[in-house]
């Protein structure tokens, strides 16, 4: 009989994981390599995996799936099986989500996950459910906590989507503000359900964790939940508090395993504490091999088949490839507020460039001048008049884009950052090379020579530890390929429709295989919102905004 001959793989990894790696099946060690030889086979592949802190081999990773991952069938044909209160068809994906979870919800109080990577809908699925149960007698009051960056989007898409009356308030702010929310969600006419929202910094505040009290919500909604995986973190603990007192519960992430299947236990306190052991510790017992320095250190992960059977018991998962009835491309957006000095120096521009072009006639370079001044600001950046040295007075934004791409970075996801200033660009190439570390980026701007755009361009594609590409939108133009992302951001935009448009078909090209995220992330109240609604609508903004420039100018 003929034995199938077996491939072996170096892996080299840290003295500390030298146990572990023994009990790969069939791995042994090579002392002229110093490397631990593994074989290409799915038993080895799926035990190397759980090691955490060694790299797999992209040979063995095709061989084994990552052991949290969840996957659910969608039928194209599916009818939701009770109607869903939105104004929007909803896709294939979105209608299996919804059957699990009311599903659930119907045969019993609490918790449901919905699993949905970025892009594909969570929002409008949760709208969906919150509607249906308050319609059908089973909540009236709903409590919604998400990233600052989502409070409006939730308003927005609430105005868009839910056919069924309901009042919301977003809890934020000043002092003043905050307690006019609170006023207008309590004693204001009500509808159908009184929905709140809230950011996860505000579950920090022993007044909004009051007010949370007093409100009492029958249901709770944690966008983007691996903000709690933390389970000592006090966000966290608010959270499972707040859950504990509420009817029906509902959690959406994309990524809710980042650095460690351990990340679940949080989430699922919160959702049913049920699942699994209620102490974390004997959580981390049942499912990871300690040992090391005082036997604090994870060795390596156990039982994920179990760990993955259980979460998946109360959670409908979908990435971006399952759902095929979804458009080519889908376009996010999300939101950072400035700091007050930042929007006194905002607003003071705004009114003096009123009053110099109310003076004249203001001609196109002019307006157009004074708009790049605006964007500069939202970018972080202040220019005096007559050109000179940059003086920062923001970081809002920034911050924004460390969020998201921390969040892009832990689903495994290769990410493409445009953005229009070199200050902006010099900026988040810093923070790409902090958060994916060194080797992890490559670039495309005014201080790489034209000659080098071609080696970047080809590390991206190929090579899997160079993880981030970061371009001048007015540099990637046509001809370069950058569709090993799915996903790109625009930290800032460029006036030129053309110059916009062609930035999204860097990742949108032949040979992309999955739908394209753009995020675009915009600082509320400013300029951004004026141009990305006017490329959002295919206008050229000078053109545009030339005939209408006190719009843009118009300070409130």
């Amino acid at each position: 009989m003929i034995q199938k001959k077996i491939d072996y793989l170096p892996v080299q990894a840290a003295y500390k994981h030298r146990e572990a790696l023994r009990a790969v099946p069939g791995s042994r060690w090579d002392p002229f390599q110093r490397a631990w030889l593994v074989p290409v086979t799915k038993g080895a592949a799926a035990a190397l995996r759980c090691i955490p802190g060694v790299p797999l081999p992209p040979e063995l990773a095709a061989l084994a799936p990552p052991p949290t991952e969840m996957t659910d069938a969608i039928s194209g044909d599916e009818a939701p099986v009770a109607p869903m209160p939105i104004k929007a068809k909803p896709y294939a994906h979105q209608v299996a989500a919804y059957n699990a979870a009311l599903g659930h919800y119907r045969a019993w109080q609490g918790g449901f996950a919905l699993f949905h990577e970025q892009g594909c809908g969570k929002t409008l699925t949760a709208i969906a459910l919150m509607g249906r149960l308050a319609l059908d007698g089973r909540i009236q009051r709903a409590l919604v906590v998400a990233p600052l960056a989502v409070l409006p989007v939730w308003e927005k898409d609430m105005a868009a989507y839910a056919s069924y009356p309901y009042a919301l308030r977003i809890v934020h702010g000043t002092a003043k503000a905050k307690a006019k929310a609170w006023l207008d969600l309590t004693e204001g006419p009500g509808g159908l359900l009184k929905v709140m929202v809230i950011n996860y910094d505000g579950l920090r505040s022993a007044e909004n964790m009051t007010r949370i009290a007093a409100f009492a919500p029958d249901m709770v909604i944690l966008d983007e939940g691996q903000r709690i995986k933390n389970h000592q973190s006090r966000q966290a603990k608010a959270a499972h508090a707040i859950g504990a007192a509420a009817r029906y519960r509902l959690l959406l992430t994309g990524t809710p395993v980042g650095n460690s299947p351990l990340d679940l236990w949080s989430q699922y306190k919160f959702l049913d504490p049920a699942i699994f052991e209620r102490s974390f510790y004997a959580f981390r017992a049942h499912y990871a091999v300690m040992g090391g320095y005082g036997g604090y250190e994870i060795i390596r992960y156990q039982h994920l088949d179990e760990l993955t059977e259980k979460a998946h018991a109360i959670a409908h998962r979908v990435t971006k490839a399952q759902a095929l009835d979804l458009p080519e491309r889908i376009d996010q957006t999300l939101y950072c507020q400035l700091e007050p000095a930042a929007l006194r120096a905002y607003r003071q521009m705004q009114r003096d460039k009123v009053a110099e072009l109310a003076e004249g006639k203001a001609t196109a370079p002019q307006i157009v001048t004074q708009m790049m001044r605006l964007s500069q600001i939202t970018g972080g950046f202040l220019q005096a008049d007559g050109g000179g040295a940059l003086t920062r007075v923001s970081r809002a934004k920034l911050a924004l884009l460390r969020e998201t791409l921390e969040d892009l970075l832990a689903a495994g996801e290769k990410v493409v950052v445009f953005a229009r200033f070199r200050a902006e660009i010099a900026d988040i190439l810093a923070l790409c090379l902090e958060l994916g570390g060194p080797g992890s980026t490559r670039s495309i701007w005014g201080e790489v020579p034209s000659k080098a755009y071609g080696q970047a361009v080809e590390d991206f594609q190929t090579d899997p530890q160079v993880r981030l590409f970061v371009a001048q939108i007015q540099a990637a133009g046509a001809g370069i390929t950058l569709h090993a992302a799915h996903t790109a951001i625009f930290y800032s935009l460029d006036y030129s429709y053309l110059n916009y448009d062609q930035a999204k078909a860097r990742i949108h090209r032949i040979g992309q295989r999955q739908p394209c995220t753009y995020i675009h992330l915009v600082a509320q109240g400013t300029i951004d919102e004026e141009v990305l609604a006017a490329l959002a609508a295919k206008k050229n903004i000078a053109e545009d905004i030339v005939d209408n420039w006190r719009r843009v100018f118009a300070a409130p």
